[in-house]
């Protein structure tokens, strides 16, 4: 499989072994054979969530660290497309690092997403058309 972009839901999971999905990302995650993108707002989500898991701040540093994930920086027009995403999908809703991996996958040309909110991201189009390929 190609690039893949990670989201909060399944970083988390991924992390803490106690997570009713962590089997179903951590299977998700051994079929990736190329990069695993990210955001730093995903990243400021994922390290909010594991501040009640032991060691789970350290070992969300780590996984970065080692490069399992790369974390993509967000250009000022990024910053701009994502408010106009944020502003489109509002019904949704759509928050700012949901929006940050819309605008990552606009610009890369990614389709598929490793997340457990299918409700966002199964109504999210790449570009207004292309819908996202969701994993687990």
């Amino acid at each position: 499989m190609a690039d893949v972009l990670l989201d909060t839901g399944a970083w988390y999971a991924i992390l803490d072994r106690r997570d009713r999905a962590h089997g179903h990302c951590v299977e998700a995650l051994e079929g990736v054979t190329g990069r695993l993108l990210s955001t730093e707002a995903v990243l400021t989500e994922t390290l909010r969530l594991l501040e009640r898991v032991r060691e789970g701040p350290r070992r969300c540093a780590e996984f970065v660290r080692r490069g399992a994930v790369i974390l993509v920086p967000t250009s000022a027009e990024s910053l701009a497309r994502a408010v106009a995403l944020m502003e489109k999908y509002r019904d949704v809703p759509m928050d700012f690092a949901d929006a940050t991996l819309v605008t990552l996958g606009e610009e890369l040309g990614l389709d598929t997403i490793l997340t457990l909110d299918r409700r966002g991201f199964g109504v999210y189009r790449l570009l207004g058309r292309r819908p996202f390929r969701i994993l687990p």
